[in-house]
């Protein structure tokens, strides 16, 4: 992965819905990563068309801001023309075992799973704990990639960073 340290990175976040978490991920990245070149994007290999409701008022809470807060399929990142991936991070463990498209480039890919906030029971502010959670787990895991020297790993090395920081469970 060398290059110019301004050079873009573009990060594509997969879940089965693309409804809460891989949302959660991208507004992270976006936050987290933008100052330093990183672009995030989310979707889904059945997306549920909408991005849930409390991953909405969460990202809204956190003041956290997505240009286009959409569930998408990630059909959309496969096609010709469509930005070339330098990372692919699945999730969720349903999408992680899915056969995926063949992306565009050679991404560095891993599997980051997190529980999954909209399956969650119970009163709102129960519900809203799980997303807060999964936010909390998502945001330490993507301020250590971001933090990653890209610039002075070989692709191996970064592939194996990224697999160990999606067994981050708790800091």
């Amino acid at each position: 992965m060398s290059g110019a340290a301004a050079r873009t990175r573009n990060v594509l976040f997969l879940c089965t819905g693309n409804s809460a978490r891989s949302i959660l991920a991208e507004a992270l990245l976006e936050h987290r990563g933008g100052a330093r070149g990183f672009r995030g994007f989310s979707a889904g290999s059945f997306p549920k068309r909408e991005v849930h409701p409390l991953a909405l008022k969460l990202l809204d809470e956190r003041g956290l801001r997505l240009a286009d807060p959409r569930s998408k399929s990630w059909d959309e990142f496969a096609r010709p023309g469509a930005p070339a991936m330098d990372f692919v991070f699945t999730v969720c463990d349903q999408a992680a075992g899915e056969v995926c498209p063949v992306w565009p480039g050679t991404p560095v890919t891993a599997h980051w799973g997190v529980a999954d906030p909209a399956a969650a029971d119970g009163s709102e502010s129960r519900r809203m704990a799980a997303f807060r959670d999964a936010l909390q787990l998502l945001d330490r895991r993507i301020q250590r990639f971001v933090a990653l020297p890209l610039e002075q790993l070989d692709r191996l090395t970064l592939a194996r960073h990224a697999a160990e920081i999606g067994k981050m469970r708790d800091g």
